[in-house]
């Protein structure tokens, strides 16, 4: 984990999702909410283990330590990041941004 402090700075001129926002279309879509999860890692468990879990029990993730976390919205992966903390609350740093075109095949699978 890190500091905010340490973030690059963006400027927002150039940034192809700050142009898209000043676009009239864009605007009515702009306030539907979304949901924004980070995905630490994943396993596959029997219904016996978990069964079987307990306060203080480990369960090993597909993920090592230093791997990019997946940033997900509504499900879609939209992104890779590492986690940092702000004022004392964790954050997320977008280090990667998905491909156009897989980010829009997440979101058409559930369309």
């Amino acid at each position: 984990m890190s500091d905010m402090s340490e973030a690059p700075r963006m400027d927002r001129l150039d940034d192809p999702v700050s142009r898209m926002t000043s676009n009239r279309q864009f605007k009515l879509l702009a306030d539907i909410p979304v949901r924004m999860s980070v995905e630490v890692g994943s396993t596959s468990l029997r219904l016996a283990e978990v069964m079987d879990l307990s306060e203080g029990s480990i369960v090993e993730l597909d993920r090592q330590a230093d791997d990019l976390l997946d940033i997900m919205v509504n499900g879609a992966l939209i992104a890779k990041g590492e986690v940092v903390t702000v004022n004392g609350r964790y954050g997320i740093r977008i280090v990667d941004i998905a491909a156009t075109e897989n980010r829009l095949a997440g979101i058409e699978r559930r369309g």
